[in-house]
């Protein structure tokens, strides 16, 4: 788990965009969401520049609230989060039947946590892609730390255009990234071009669920906090994204929303009536902390201007992703694993 302090979080923010235009960058970033405004059809447009936009602004505080690995997981009563998350990324590694030496693709991998924890546990070598330069910067370093330079690398493309030649993978996995894709169908059907015939792709989805109603106001509330604090175009049903796999021609294996059985929710560490020193800093008295740290960074200089607003939109991300799922709309783990036929007539 990645040891990010104040500085490291003050030093981060903005990525690869030059501290004096991180507020103008956040500015442009809030206006693309429906919480101010902002249309579906102009994110997805746009999706490119808005999602490299929202991962140089809110990577440096993923990291220091979350760690390496910036995604959800079903938990087990005693669990700690770090434990869930690993276990979460062991589950994905079975379901595709993962075998040592062989090539294995992360769509939209972040710096790189998953990644480096599938590769270990398998023994496979992992290629991360990813269309965001500062966090393949960070994955690169946290590589070279672990000693998996050699055997796993990172790429820097767009999934919807992926730079690899047909065929190229024995299995494919994302963890709660192809949700950034403005198309599903196009996105699933480069995954598909790039997977080897008989072989597996397996996805963590964000979703609203069957109980989502679009004419509520309370709960497109929830939905459009939710694409504010995550850099989302628009978050699609389960029905959407798995009719959207069959139509790129995969065979659906199984699927299911892995929220549903989960012992402990998978919420609760954002939960603010949760308290945990283990995750003390996604407490409602640690954000309180950060809030007030970062105030105080960007005051002296330290932390760029914009600093704030960007603390402020992911707090808001959490109010609706927790808001979301206690109402059953939204889940972070709609899970479906599915699998190129051997004889491919595309």
């Amino acid at each position: 788990m990645s040891k990010q302090g104040a500085f490291d979080l003050a030093f981060g923010v903005g990525g690869k965009i030059g501290k004096d235009d991180v507020l103008s960058a956040v500015d442009k970033y809030e206006k693309y969401h429906g919480y101010y405004g902002g249309e579906a059809a102009e994110r997805k447009n746009n999706y490119t520049d808005m999602v490299n936009k929202y991962y140089d602004l809110c990577t440096s505080f993923y990291e220091y609230g979350w760690g390496e690995s910036f995604h959800f997981a079903p938990r087990w009563i005693g669990e700690s989060l770090q434990e869930s998350i690993k276990r979460h990324e062991h589950f994905l590694a079975l379901q595709l039947g993962l075998k040592p030496g062989q090539k294995v693709l992360d769509v939209g991998c972040g710096i790189g946590g998953p990644l480096r924890e599938i590769a270990r546990f398998s023994s496979t070598s992992v290629t991360g892609l990813n269309n965001n330069e500062y966090q393949i910067t960070r994955g690169q370093v946290l590589n070279r730390k672990v000693g998996l330079d050699q055997t796993c690398n990172f790429v820097k493309g767009d999934f919807m255009k992926m730079p690899f030649p047909d065929n190229s993978f024995d299995a494919v996995y994302a963890i709660e990234a192809t949700c950034h894709a403005p198309d599903p169908v196009g996105c699933y059907k480069e995954i598909y071009r790039v997977l080897k015939p008989g072989q597996c792709f397996a996805v963590y989805e964000w979703c609203m669920t069957d109980s989502y109603n679009p004419n509520n106001e309370e709960q497109k509330r929830i939905k459009e906090e939710i694409e504010l604090g995550n850099g989302l175009p628009e978050i699609r049903s389960t029905q959407q994204c798995l009719e959207a796999a069959k139509k790129a021609g995969f065979e659906v294996v199984w699927d299911k929303d892995l929220a549903e059985d989960s012992p402990v929710s998978w919420y609760m560490p954002l939960d603010t009536s949760h308290f945990s020193l283990s995750s003390f800093r996604l407490t409602a008295v640690g954000r309180l902390f950060t809030r007030n740290l970062v105030s105080a960074l960007e005051y002296v200089g330290l932390a760029p201007k914009g600093s704030q607003r960007v603390q402020a939109f992911l707090e808001k991300a959490a109010e609706g992703l927790v808001g979301g799922a206690k109402k059953g709309i939204f889940t972070p783990m709609y899970f479906f694993l599915v699998r190129k036929p051997i004889s491919d007539s595309q």
